[in-house]
């Protein structure tokens, strides 16, 4: 484009602006006005505005205000209704406060007037209690003069002679009542008992202290002697029983006094014979398994006991007593079916009379197994049992039952009194005692004790029906020195404490013996 038409157009331009802008300027003159009027329009606008909301904002506080004096208003009226509602209560509380007064006025009232009343009757009845004494003491008087005694002889020789009569028929009364319950306490005890020994047949045979084990040929016998008789010796030593080996055929008597000592021979002399190998080490394996067996028998017999006589949960500790007292005897008669003879008479007395029967059969069973410790502790067996029934876990009646048996104590309830009766049936049978094999095993189980008594001293037997003791000793407290001294002193207090027929002979011996292995 040229220059010339490009100025040209651009001019045109600048005067076209020019005008439009003038011609605004002329067009808002003519219809605003000045600039002053403009301004004035709006302060004028501006003033309106702020008068009308002025207006606005007092119409509003206005009706704030109205509304506030509104809710003042309604808060008084409530107020003003619940101080009436308290004043109306308040007057209630006022009238009904006024009747009880009114009421209370008239009481008191009534009651200085009761009091008037009263204090009146009371003025009378001391004047007539006065007006009564002396009338009575005139006749007192009167009867004095008559009877020629005073009041207090009188009352004296009432007295005495009341207390006389009194004394005289209440003696007679209870001599009448004593009599009447002795009678009928004797005819209903010997019911019970008569009732109780007929349903209750056991077998009361005796027990021996021998015992015999059958052996297949004499040819055995031989081997049991051993060589130059180690064998017995070692079974005598093992055992603490006497191996009585004669011309007898086909059998070896077992002696000692000691059942359960007797019953671990007995099992162990049996294995040996059907084993055939009979030697001093073979012995001692032997015996030794035996000991476990019997401990086995043991406690089954008295796990068998206690379901004999229908006592549950009891001990272990009192299952192996009561299986122990298989193995005791007292004057012959087995101790475990003495207790279980006494546990079923009890049981049936307890019943005849109403009573709590498993109470009466577990004192009955249990009555006597102090005895099964009775040689190892102090005591009497009635007071052990007592106190091992109260340390396995056995309710104070048990054991007071068992404590009772020998009337080393009174017994708390009526079944702990009928032990001692069935003990004594029990005992009383035909037969089923022998004072003499008792005496005998005190008298060995003594002469066990007297030995245990000295230091150092491991095993002691009494052998050959007591007419010998052996003792073993432990070889590291008791030297070859010490064996003469510990025999001589036996010896001595054998001598001085029993009373025999006869001599004892008193065997010491000690061994020490070394087991090493080769490897």
């Amino acid at each position: 484009m040229p220059l010339e038409q490009f100025l040209f157009i651009f001019l045109l331009l600048f005067i076209g602006g020019t005008f439009g802008s003038l011609s605004l300027w002329v067009y808002n003159r003519f219809k605003f006005g000045s600039y002053e009027s403009i301004a004035k329009n709006i302060l004028q606008k501006a003033d309106n505005d702020a008068t009308a909301i002025k207006k606005t904002a007092e119409l509003a506080v206005k009706h704030a205000q109205v509304e506030q004096q509104k809710e003042l208003e309604c808060t008084f009226h409530a107020e003003r209704r619940k101080m009436q509602r308290e004043e109306e209560r308040f007057k209630l509380r006022e009238d009904k406060l006024e009747s009880r007064m009114n009421l209370v006025e008239k009481k008191l009232s009534d009651i200085e007037k009761r009091e008037a009343l009263l204090v009146a009757r009371k003025e009378q009845l001391d004047v007539e209690k006065k007006q009564v004494a002396e009338t009575r003491d005139q006749l007192m008087m009167q009867l004095e003069q008559l009877s020629g005694l005073s009041c207090a002889e009188a009352k004296d020789l009432l007295l005495n002679r009341m207390t006389h009569e009194v004394k005289s028929d209440a003696a007679k009364m209870i001599r009448r009542i004593k009599k009447e319950a002795e009678e009928e306490a004797e005819k209903e005890a010997s019911s019970i008992i008569a009732t109780a020994i007929s349903r209750l047949a056991v077998s009361c045979a005796s027990e021996a202290t021998v015992n015999t084990v059958a052996i297949p040929n004499d040819e055995m016998k031989g081997r049991i002697i051993g060589r130059e008789g180690r064998n017995i010796r070692a079974l005598e030593q093992a055992t603490g029983i006497n191996f009585i080996i004669d011309e007898t055929p086909g059998a070896v008597v077992l002696s000692g006094f000691d059942p359960i000592r007797m019953h671990i021979a007995k099992i162990a002399i049996t294995d040996l014979v059907a084993d055939g190998r009979i030697h001093p080490t073979r012995i001692e394996e032997v015996v030794e398994k035996a000991k476990v067996t019997a401990k086995k028998q043991i406690k089954q017999y008295g796990e068998d006991a206690a379901l004999r006589a229908g006592t549950m949960n009891l001990h272990p500790e009192i299952i192996n007593l009561l299986g122990k007292l298989k193995f005791r005897y007292s004057y012959g008669q087995n101790v475990l079916e003495h207790s279980l003879e006494v546990c079923h008479l009890m049981g049936i007395m307890a019943a005849e009379l109403g009573l709590d029967v498993r109470l009466a059969k577990r004192i009955g069973l249990l009555h006597d197994m102090g005895k099964a410790v009775s040689h190892e502790m102090e005591g009497s067996h009635a007071i052990i049992g007592h106190d091992l029934a109260l340390k396995y876990g056995e309710s104070k009646e048990v054991a007071n039952g068992i404590g009772c048996h020998h009337f080393e104590m009174d017994p708390t309830t009526i079944e702990a009194g009928f032990c001692s009766p069935a003990d004594a049936i029990s005992a009383s049978r035909p037969g089923a005692r022998i004072e003499a094999v008792e005496e005998y095993i005190k008298r060995l189980r003594h002469l066990e004790e007297i030995a245990f008594e000295f230091p150092g001293v491991e095993k002691a037997y009494a052998m050959q029906a007591g007419r010998e003791v052996r003792i073993f000793v432990l070889p590291d407290i008791v030297d070859d020195d010490g064996l003469v001294t510990l025999a001589h002193d036996l010896t001595k207090r054998i001598e001085n404490e029993l009373n025999y027929p006869g001599k004892i002979k008193v065997t010491v011996v000690r061994e020490k013996r070394v087991v090493e292995y080769a490897l």
